[in-house]
């Protein structure tokens, strides 16, 4: 449901507008018009900046907490513990942590140089290299170091620049000459760093030391100043919304007045109108014109409520539309059902619902609950066509199957119906019926917005298909109907036709010769689009019979393949292949049933359904100016 809006309208003087900004901010209610669109300031831009900055540090440091959580990851800081600095001012709290991730930063580039120094000094061994310049300007002799592969090093360099192995590693030798200058032979010629080996590990593991000491204070703030960070976000984001509101006043009588335009729940109408009294502030109430772009709040129940996500990835409705959560809600919840068509899946599904629900976090319930009925959905779809991880209940001699063989909705089961698959029907009807609702709405929602007049031709269509069904598709099952009840449905069926040729379009009456004329074009016109469009719409729900069909199809193929491809193996290894096939298997089959079973039941609701719902979204979220609570 949309909650109903009123429409206020303050001016305000200077003197007043400090206080009066600050009273409606603490009591909470009203949604700020910004007059100016786009309008912005120093100040905001650097709280938006700000409030960023607070952001990303804050899922930086959950980011190490978690790694650090880990017993294998807390080794890695090699028992170092660190308290958090005393520091209780977000912006300076902020700042010590940005100095902690260019530090750390910097000790990883260190530590990955001193890696590559360690790895190039690491076959030489342990030598000095200030030995090595005394023995150069005693002897006139330069050291030069090589490596080359065991099959290249020649014994003939050994006479011409006294090459001395100094160690073969992987069937590379490592090899020093003696000469005047650097001998040109074909081996790689390697730059030592000016530093022994052990002051190269040395100096890694001091690096290491401080990185661990720097994650270790990262873990600590995270751990103990982490609410610290929280509420400097909070008052960057208070300071966000109070910029939004001083952009969104406007001066006029000469910038003595300051007026600001705003929306209320009607039902919070009241404790800002006593305040507004009391405080002598000149204000106006109104509806909402029907033009106006009013913020959408809305109200669903329990079990309503979980399907807004779904509608919120479409849009908000707008303030005239209906709202369709309570409408679509079954549908989509069927649709899913359908869609995934094996009841195994929807018991793992449902189970996972309910551990969010019981060990998850608050923001996670609320999705475990729409698990649980979605999974409570396939269970039961399952369970009616027969599948249960892949296997067809209709092909099974099991005790408890054979009194429910003859209900299952497969073509093994009750049979085919017309001549099709059962659950191709049933789509096709259950499409019908949701298409139908949404023309119904339609109908409401050009009753509540124009008047019921322009109402006439919509329920016109509802009336004749129902009329045609129940006159032409009661027969086709075998039921046989009276002739006087025939004859009634015919008149029904003429009545309602001329409410679609003669009244679809009420407001061009107002010139009467002209009237008939447009209401006959448009009637035809609709008549062809109600021919072809609806057809199209109806096949569009075969698609769940397809997907439940496919995915208990996908299922049952992989147990076959557990079965019959290991049947002549050993049992200790055919049961191991059988058990990495269907996890396997099933696995894939249940993620490709899980995106299907997202995606089609959106298409269905998002095109066909909104389509006859005549819903057409656009709205923006109820946002009242209000303090933002640490």
């Amino acid at each position: 449901m949309i909650e109903k809006m009123k429409k206020f309208t303050f001016l305000v003087t200077d003197r007043e507008y400090e206080g009066f900004i600050d009273s409606i901010r603490e009591l909470g209610v009203v949604h700020v018009t910004q007059l100016a669109q786009g309008g912005t300031s120093p100040q905001l831009q650097e709280a938006i900046q700000k409030e960023a900055d607070y952001r990303r540090t804050l899922d930086f440091l959950k980011i190490v907490g978690k790694k650090y959580e880990k017993k294998k990851a807390q080794k890695e800081l090699g028992g170092h513990i660190v308290n958090a600095p005393e520091i209780q001012e977000p912006a300076e709290l902020l700042s010590e942590v940005e100095r902690l991730q260019t530090a750390e930063n910097e000790l990883l580039h260190e530590i990955d140089e001193l890696k590559a120094e360690v790895k190039i000094l690491e076959p030489w061994g342990e030598f000095s290299l200030e030995h090595l310049d005394h023995f150069t300007q005693a002897t006139g002799l330069n050291v030069c170091f090589f490596s080359c592969t065991a099959k290249k090093f020649g014994g003939e360099w050994a006479q011409a620049c006294y090459a001395t192995p100094i160690c073969e590693e992987k069937k590379k030798v490592y090899f020093v000459t003696f000469s005047k200058e650097c001998p040109d032979i074909p081996a790689e010629q390697i730059f030592l760093p000016r530093k022994s080996y052990s002051q190269a590990v040395s100096e890694l593991d001091a690096a290491k030391n401080k990185l661990y000491d720097v994650r270790a204070e990262m873990v600590a703030i995270n751990n103990k100043l982490r609410p610290v960070l929280e509420k400097g976000q909070t008052e960057m984001l208070n300071e966000i919304s109070l910029s939004k509101v001083h952009l969104s006043s406007e001066r006029t009588c000469g910038d003595v007045l300051r007026l600001m335009m705003g929306w209320v729940q009607a039902s919070s109408t009241d404790a800002l109108i006593v305040y507004l009294n009391e405080s002598h502030i000149y204000y106006e109430v109104e509806d909402p014109a029907f033009e106006d772009d009013v913020p959408i709040k809305i109200t669903n129940g329990r079990f309503s409520r979980l399907f807004e996500p779904i509608l919120k990835m479409y849009s908000l409705p707008n303030y005239n539309d209906l709202d369709p959560t309570t409408f679509f809600a079954p549908f989509f919840m069927l649709f899913f059902g359908l869609c995934m068509g094996d009841a195994g899946y929807g018991l793992l599904i449902f189970l996972v619902g309910l551990m969010l629900v019981l060990k998850g976090s608050e923001d996670n319930k609320a999705y475990g609950k729409l698990a649980m009925w979605l999974g409570g959905s396939t269970v039961v779809c399952g369970l009616a066509t027969g599948t249960m991880f892949g296997i067809d209940l209709t092909q099974q001699d099991w005790a408890f199957t054979q009194p429910l063989k003859p209900f299952f909705l497969n073509d093994n089961g009750v049979g085919p119906i017309f001549g099709y698959s059962p659950m191709m029907v049933i789509s096709v009807i259950i499409g019908l019926v949701q298409i139908l609702l949404g023309m119904t709405l339609k109908g409401c929602k050009a009753a509540r917005n124009y008047g019921w007049p322009y109402a006439v031709g919509t329920f016109s269509w509802v009336v004749a298909l129902l009329g045609a069904i129940v006159l032409y598709g009661l027969p086709a099952c075998g039921i046989e109907l009276a002739s006087w009840i025939q004859y009634m449905l015919l008149g029904i069926i003429g009545v309602s036709a001329l409410g679609i040729f003669l009244y679809n379009n009420p407001a061009s009456y107002k010139n009467p010769a002209l009237g008939v004329l447009s209401n006959i074009g448009g009637g035809l016109w609709e008549t062809y689009g109600m021919a072809t469009g609806l057809l199209g719409d109806l096949l569009s729900y075969i698609r769940l019979f397809a997907l439940g069909l496919t995915g208990g199809v996908l299922g049952g193929v992989f147990n076959s393949l557990a079965l019959d491809m290991t049947a002549s193996w050993h049992w200790s290894i055919r049961i191991l292949a059988m058990v990495i096939i269907l996890l396997l298997g099933h696995g894939i089959t249940f993620a490709l049933s899980m995106i299907s079973a997202f995606v089609h039941p959106m298409r269905l609701t998002f095109v066909e359904f909104f389509k006859n719902a005549d819903f057409s979204g656009g709205g923006k979220q109820y946002d009242p100016f209000r303090k933002i609570k640490d």
